[in-house]
């Protein structure tokens, strides 16, 4: 395969709630924190690269109905007890059928019965779909290809840092070095005992630097780079991190520059050549970006 050329998507990750992403226990100094958040060598939280990645395939793959199931079936016309096989095919049609004819190269067409609690879902790994070629696959599964999206640990900005260090604004009270902690509760619903429990957040208004990279390896990559974009609105109008359906972890993608360098920039020693600015993520045009890419990398 020959790479073309990169693209890259700059910006920050402007919190909008508190945001709780697990880290070791044994780096918190102050006791009483039951759930921490994960921080660097200096202490500052950050937001691993593989939690904004693994969130965006999640749910796309969920947008588009592209995952894989492993399913606890009964094969009706192969004598053998119940098994646990995994398939890939349309998802949709699993939910909506009680039969599902399952085209499997290994055992032919069969039709099975099967117990919809005993589903259990993960990413496809079919190396053959945009999701896959996007966001990559394990090499034990004979797919070859390289990964398209790579995404970068994203760390507080230096304004952030400094007002947190500082204890200006809006972290003038803040309670811990540059975290906040936030009690939660859960009742018995027969006893009425409380379990209450301490959890660290970074406070909401902190910003990330953010940047993924993009290749392009052919013209299809190109257009898959709208489901990139796809994937960011659809974490954007979601959570990163934990007790997202407590409140945590919404997000706003803010500040954004699009830019590409192809292979003949690289071997001119050229810079990253900018085709697309906006302060927010709906502002793309992303139809405008595929087209210039198109243009740039010489790919029709």
């Amino acid at each position: 395969m020959k790479l073309y050329g990169k693209v890259f998507v700059k910006g920050e990750i402007l919190l909008k709630t508190g945001l709780s992403i697990g880290g070791d226990k044994s780096s918190i100094e102050i006791g009483g924190i039951d759930n921490n958040v994960i921080k660097n060598s200096k202490g500052e939280p950050f937001i691993p690269g593989s939690s904004i990645k693994g969130k965006m395939r999640s749910l796309i793959e969920r947008a588009l109905a592209r995952y894989k199931l492993n399913i606890n079936v009964r094969e009706s016309n192969i004598k053998k007890s119940s098994s646990d096989r995994k398939y890939n095919y349309d998802v949709e049609k699993f939910l909506k059928e009680e039969k599902i004819d399952i085209d499997n190269s290994k055992i032919g067409s069969t039709l099975v019965k099967f117990d919809k609690d005993s589903v259990k879902a993960g990413p496809c790994e079919c190396g053959k779909c945009s999701i896959c070629k996007i966001f990559g696959t394990s090499a034990s599964n004979g797919n070859s290809e390289p990964t398209r999206l790579y995404v970068r640990d994203s760390f507080l900005n230096d304004e952030t840092e400094r007002k947190m260090v500082d204890r200006k604004g809006t972290y003038s009270r803040l309670e811990l070095e540059y975290t906040e902690s936030k009690w939660e509760n859960t009742i018995d619903r027969i006893t009425s005992v409380a379990n209450p429990r301490n959890i660290e957040r970074v406070p909401a208004g902190a910003q990330f630097n953010f940047e993924i990279i993009y290749n392009i390896y052919d013209i299809n990559d190109i257009e898959n780079i709208k489901i990139v974009f796809q994937a960011l609105a659809l974490l954007q109008d979601d959570y990163l991190g934990a007790n997202g359906s407590r409140g945590y972890g919404k997000i706003k993608f803010v500040d954004l520059s699009v830019s590409e360098k192809s292979i003949e920039d690289y071997k001119e020693n050229k810079m990253k050549n900018i085709i697309e600015e906006a302060k927010e993520l709906d502002e793309i045009n992303i139809n405008g970006i595929v087209s210039k890419l198109k243009d740039n990398m010489k790919l029709k």
